[in-house]
């Protein structure tokens, strides 16, 4: 657990940091309220969950990313009010948009830097994606659902997230023509860790995704692939996503 002061330091740094991506407007500042509120609750999270936070908590860069991305322009128009609960909200299809805390997990888990190219299986609303983007020189997105990848790519243009590049098409086989990948972050259960995915992970690279059925419990699994090429896996902690969708269930 951080101290008390590097704490407030932190929050004091993610307040700075979406300060410069908001208007003066009365409503934006009720955004800059809910996005440092999101911010809080994601560490009070953090600090519960030991098991699946690595070192002293979720990495302070990625929290300054998470208070900067604008998480209201990526659900739909009437659910903004809730944008920043620390909870999922449904995006249509059938799909919903992870919970902050879990969104600020996976982003950690990866170890993403500045050089790394990753890949994310399921961009639903482009939101995970958003938050890569800063992290990472060039993200690679897959998105099953034809109008949701389309109006996800649109979305990240228009927000000038510029290193993000979004296909429609089956992301159980990853994208071949893009690997290695330096971590690969996977947003739909799997019910077993895709093996194109793990042949495309880089050696020293890190994958998470949930594990198991729609009607069993499921876990976010770590894989890492060592750089002699052997992997590891390691369960975090129960989590519930909407199922994946593509060649694993062929």
């Amino acid at each position: 657990m951080r101290p008390l002061a590097q704490c407030q330091t932190l929050l004091a740094a993610v307040l700075a940091g979406a300060a410069a991506m908001v208007s003066t407007s009365a409503s934006a500042q009720d955004r800059l309220a809910e996005r440092t509120a999101m911010i809080e609750t994601i560490n009070l999270h953090a600090r519960s969950a030991p098991s699946a936070v690595e070192g002293q908590g979720i990495d302070p860069v990625v929290l300054r990313t998470m208070g900067k991305v604008p998480r209201h322009f990526f659900v739909p128009e009437e659910l903004r009010g809730a944008a920043y609960r620390d909870r999922p909200l449904p995006i249509g299809y059938g799909q919903t948009i992870s919970q902050p805390f879990i969104v600020a997990l996976m982003t950690d888990l990866i170890n993403v830097g500045p050089g790394d190219v990753v890949l994310e299986i399921g961009t639903g609303s482009g939101y995970q994606a958003a938050v890569l983007s800063p992290l990472a020189a060039k993200v690679y997105s897959i998105e099953i659902i034809p109008k949701l990848g389309e109006t996800a790519a649109a979305r990240l243009a228009e927000l000038h997230f510029d290193n993000v590049e979004v296909k429609v098409g089956d992301g159980y086989y990853g994208w071949p023509a893009h690997a290695p990948f330096d971590g690969i972050v996977v947003t739909a259960a799997a019910s077993h860790i895709p093996p194109p995915l793990v042949e495309q992970l880089a050696r020293g690279g890190r994958m998470v995704v949930p594990v198991g059925g729609p009607f069993a419990t499921q876990f976010l699994i770590l894989v890492e692939k060592r750089v002699d090429g052997s992997i590891t896996t390691r369960q975090l902690l129960p989590v519930s996503f909407v199922p994946l969708r593509g060649g694993q269930a062929r």
